[in-house]
């Protein structure tokens, strides 16, 4: 058995799910999300738990179970608590200002770029230096973020550009003047 998908997702207080047709749909205090299940998989609704059950011990049916309950646990966490993800902006008159549906960034380019999130997620600028990026769907905040963090990913030398907080850009030394011959 998968170790992850043999884990029931309790369903706390608040949280209604249902399944129609191979689509689970997930609703709690913060919105609500649906997703189609793959037609292999079974899911069970009991007592407050939620359980996904596999037909077969085949190899994929075995991925697509912890899969599968991997994705229901996260619907399950943003419907109540949601998800975020932090972006730090570092380098010399690099700034992001927010708008009214997204944000402009400015990033040394001879142009700003206008960035407008998808449905269902929020950007924030605490400081012209922070993005904080929330949702409800974990894949949309994740996406969000990554595309961000495009228009100027970090480099090596100065570590100049967008990171997520707390990552750890590797540096290189530059060159150096006047090596001996």
């Amino acid at each position: 058995m998968s170790r992850i998908g043999k884990m029931p997702v309790s369903l706390p207080k608040g949280v209604e799910t249902t399944e129609v047709e191979g689509t689970l749909s997930v609703k709690g205090p913060k919105g609500s999300l649906t997703m189609e299940v793959h037609p292999d998989m079974q899911i069970v609704i009991e007592d407050g738990e939620l359980r996904v059950e596999r037909p077969s011990d085949q190899k994929r049916h075995r991925a697509l179970h912890g899969l599968t309950r991997s994705l229901i646990q996260n619907m399950v966490t943003g419907v109540i608590h949601g998800f975020t993800k932090t972006l730090e902006i570092i380098g010399v008159g690099y700034r992001a200002d927010p708008k009214a549906s997204g944000i402009t960034l400015n990033l040394g380019y001879s142009h700003s770029i206008d960035y407008l999130p998808d449905n269902g997620i929020t950007l924030e600028c605490p400081n012209q230096t922070t993005i904080v990026v929330q949702g409800i769907d974990k894949q949309k905040v994740g996406q969000a973020a990554a595309e961000i963090r495009s228009f100027r990913p970090p480099e090596p030398y100065k570590g100049k550009g967008i990171r997520y907080q707390g990552e750890h850009v590797r540096r290189k030394a530059g060159k150096t003047a006047g090596a001996a011959v």
